[in-house]
């Protein structure tokens, strides 16, 4: 094991905000306690060479962040319902979806929060079968 497998996720998270020092590491941190308000079970992880993931009996959505984006990109986005037109990325396949938010742009918080629900809902009710 590396010294940062040994690093709970929640700091790791923490330490990837930071470093971001930018308003990517904001909208990242925005984005994390919007999950967390919408989820308070919601399981924090890394995966991928450093990618938060947030997981519920399954994975919710994954928070990476590039250049001019911070996407979220969610696992099963394709069979949520977005009455707000959130996503705007990945909307080409079967699966996922995506929303990029970039600089300076609105968070359209309840809506977000609401599509962290569903997600959510989504997850577990498949486990419950």
């Amino acid at each position: 094991m590396t010294a940062a497998n040994e690093t709970p996720a929640s700091e790791q998270i923490d330490a990837k905000i930071a470093a971001l020092g930018d308003w990517r590491g904001e909208t990242l941190a925005r984005l994390r306690a919007l999950i967390r308000e919408a989820d308070p079970e919601v399981v924090e992880e890394v995966k991928w060479r450093g990618v938060p993931v947030w997981s519920h009996g399954g994975i919710i959505c994954t928070g990476e962040t590039y250049k001019a984006a911070v996407k979220t990109t969610f696992a099963k986005g394709a069979s949520l319902d977005d009455p707000a037109g959130l996503f705007n990325s990945s909307l080409e396949g079967n699966t996922r979806r995506a929303i990029d938010f970039r600089e300076g742009e609105a968070i359209d918080e309840a809506a977000f929060k609401a599509l962290i629900r569903a997600a959510v809902a989504l997850n577990t009710a498949k486990v419950r079968r």
